[in-house]
């Protein structure tokens, strides 16, 4: 037995709708054009009936004494018994004519009504629909001429049934047309599902069809496949991210269940607890700052700082950051030299972000460069930004390695002999970023490292969106 599709699964088809949808609007079409030709035509056929009823009553106004005689005149000109007329006298009496009496309701104006009317036809009185029009007589009396209404039923008749006989194959073929055209779509979709299906099967190299002519349908697809590459991108991160912490996190808590253990075996005075506990808790702080620093990281990724946004002056933030560190680059015998030019430099952010970005960069700066050396720090404002510069005269980094420096947990070669986590520039990236300034790498003029970071600075719309 054949397992028919139920009416309500056969709708859920988008074919099938569209199908549909483009049949009744040819339908709808049909109607309207058969409409406005019958509207036409018709409308057509009774002003040529109308002046004509007015020019044969007028005349046989004009003249009275032949009145009678018009009347019959218009009536025998007429081969298939279409013409109607009268005249009545004062009292209503017919005195020529074949209409039984006046109409009722029928205006002596010389305008054209369509109106009931008794007439007479081959010894028979019947009552029919007419168009008539009449006009008093100075005596008193009424001269009627009319027509019937039979061209005009025909003309609606014919539209009518036009509209039957054509509408039946004007709906097939709309619908026909309409799964053709539904059916291309149709299997673009269906590849599209197969590309997602493979994607939600977990992978994430698959990517949608693209066709080549630039259409909805391809520029969706070009976009669904830029998400599926972030997405791609961002799992690639999660995963390594979370490798990271694992591995980071591993480190000092294997470290700090050893010494516990060695403790409680060989321990034996308090001072050598203390020192126990104090080493621990050393380790339990670096493991704590490592998971601080991830969540501040995801914290601005998501953005939720930007709304504590105000108007930052960069060259006071910087100062503060240099003097910060200014006893650590006198301890390690290195100058560190600040350049900024009178004036504000004023952006839109949060100044502590901003003197964290500093600190990170200045720190790390400070780190790599050796007894000697050289950090100088620059503020510079420009007619589309403020730029802010950190170079140093340490090892440097290799071209392959300054983009990826700034991924979470990823450490230099030459940072692998030294104290962190890694987390260091990822933190000034994700502020970067949370300020839309970004950030680059270069080599500098002693050979160290030279970081820029472009803050676009704060105009007047961006105060007003803070104020508002």
């Amino acid at each position: 037995m054949l397992d028919l599709p139920r009416p309500a699964d056969l709708f859920r088809s988008t074919a099938i709708r569209w199908a549909l949808g483009i049949a009744l609007w040819s339908a709808l079409l049909a109607l309207a054009m058969f409409a406005f030709v019958y509207w036409q035509t018709a409308d057509y056929l009774r002003e040529e009936l109308a002046e004509t009823l007015r020019l044969e009553v007028r005349a046989a106004a004009a003249d009275p004494a032949a009145a009678a005689t018009r009347v019959d005149t218009w009536i025998a000109m007429d081969l298939h018994a279409t013409h109607y007329g009268g005249l009545f006298a004062p009292d209503g009496a017919r005195r020529a004519g074949n209409l039984g009496a006046i109409p009722d309701r029928l205006a002596r104006d010389g305008d054209a009504y369509r109106v009931s009317a008794t007439v007479d036809l081959a010894g028979r009185r019947l009552q029919d629909e007419i168009w008539a029009a009449a006009l008093e007589l100075p005596d008193g009396s009424t001269v009627v001429i009319a027509h019937d209404t039979d061209e005009i039923d025909r003309v609606r008749a014919t539209t009518l049934r036009a509209l039957g006989l054509g509408l039946v194959p004007t709906l097939a073929l709309a619908a026909l047309g309409g799964l053709l055209l539904t059916s291309r779509a149709r299997r673009r979709l269906a590849a599209t599902e197969a590309a997602v299906a493979e994607v939600m099967r977990g992978d994430l190299g698959k990517r949608l069809p693209v066709g080549p002519r630039d259409d909805e349908f391809d520029r969706l697809t070009r976009t669904v496949n830029r998400m599926l590459d972030e997405i791609e991108h961002l799992m690639g991160e999660v995963r390594s991210v979370g490798d990271a912490v694992a591995h980071d996190l591993r480190t000092p808590l294997t470290r700090l269940r050893a010494r516990l253990e060695r403790t409680r075996s060989q321990a034996h005075t308090v001072a050598e607890f203390r020192e126990a506990i104090d080493q621990g808790l050393a380790w339990i702080d670096q493991t704590l700052a490592m998971v601080t620093a991830v969540l501040r990281i995801g914290e601005m990724e998501d953005g939720r700082r930007r709304g504590a946004f105000t108007r930052v002056d960069l060259g006071e933030v910087v100062a503060v950051a240099v003097e910060f560190h200014a006893p650590l680059a006198e301890e390690k015998d290195i100058d560190l030299a600040l350049t900024v030019p009178p004036g504000l430099h004023a952006v839109h952010g949060d100044r502590d972000l901003c003197f964290e970005a500093f600190s990170n960069l200045l720190d790390n700066a400070l780190k790599f460069t050796p007894p000697g050396g050289r950090v100088a720090v620059g503020l510079q404002r420009t007619e589309t930004a403020i730029v802010a510069t950190v170079a140093d005269t340490g090892p440097g980094l290799p071209p392959g390695e300054r983009s990826q420096v700034f991924r979470r947990f990823y450490r230099a070669e030459a940072a692998r002999r030294t104290s962190g986590h890694g987390l260091g520039l990822s933190l000034v990236a994700a502020i970067a970023d949370l300020h839309g300034a970004p950030v680059t790498i270069a080599e500098a003029a002693g050979g160290g490292c030279l970081v820029t970071l472009r803050f676009p600075p704060a105009g007047a719309d961006t105060e007003r969106s803070a104020a508002r």
